[in-house]
């Protein structure tokens, strides 16, 4: 937008071409889908593709054209490895198996206030926690992470009071009975985002043992997302990562 006005403004397009611009910029219809290329104005952070349910081809298409209209990072998310070696023929991707996230370009310098700390309860939860953690750095965050920290094994967690206390906001990631965000929550001065994940045993009914476990937490300050959300978490953690105080 800054240099479509600046181009107005030193005569090297006029107006009716500056509004024919405008008309376009907001978003792309490609039939299948609809790139909101004004995301990032609105929002502060640009569109991510969610990856499960389309095509490999369809997640080339949209991610072509939104490097065509200059988003340097593109985070993808539920990405399969067939989609990943059909982008990577084409545009510098990085995906990694394990979260299934692909992130076309290069990450931007960490801007972010202070530090995002993730803990897992397990090592079973760590998929989650990589989605979390790559989402966090592809939005300009620094990443902590401290895997297999639960609260059956407790005294690992109280081993890293230092990174727990020092952090600007925490993801817990816990399958089982989600006690981790509980204790977290209890130790923490900044916002901790609980993160359930459907890792458990038969009555844990997919994570929503987890996820009933985190929402009665009675430790203040922890805010809870959906099961297995482990982007949404990291999305959320970078807002408030990036919230400066007046």
């Amino acid at each position: 937008m800054r240099s479509l006005l600046e181009d107005v403004a030193a005569g090297s397009l006029d107006v009716e071409q500056a509004m024919l611009r405008l008309k376009e910029a907001p978003f792309e219809d490609l039939g299948f889908a609809k790139p909101d290329h004004h995301r990032a104005l609105r929002q502060g952070i640009a569109e991510v593709i969610y990856g499960a349910g389309k095509t490999p081809e369809q997640i080339r298409q949209i991610a072509l054209h939104m490097r065509s209209h200059g988003q340097k990072t593109v985070l993808i998310t539920r990405m399969s490895g067939e989609a990943a070696e059909l982008v990577g023929r084409e545009l510098p991707l990085r995906y990694d198996e394990l979260s299934r996230v692909g992130i076309i370009g290069d990450l931007p310098e960490p801007d972010g206030i202070g530090r995002i700390v993730i803990a897992t309860g397990g090592t079973s939860d760590i998929p989650v926690a990589e989605e979390a953690a790559h989402t966090a750095e592809a939005f300009g965050n620094e990443v902590d992470r401290l895997y297999d920290v639960g609260v059956a094994g407790i005294h690992r967690l109280f081993a890293y009071r230092e990174e727990i206390m020092s952090a600007r906001v925490i993801i817990a990631i816990a399958g089982m009975e989600g006690a981790l965000a509980s204790v977290i929550g209890g130790m923490a001065d900044c916002p901790v985002i609980a993160v359930p994940t459907s890792v458990g045993y038969g009555a844990s009914f997919g994570g929503l043992s987890a996820l009933l476990s985190m929402l009665n937490s009675c430790a203040s300050g922890v805010s809870v997302v959906n099961i297995d959300n482990g982007f949404g978490a990291g999305y959320l953690a970078s807002m408030i990562n990036h919230m400066r105080r007046q």
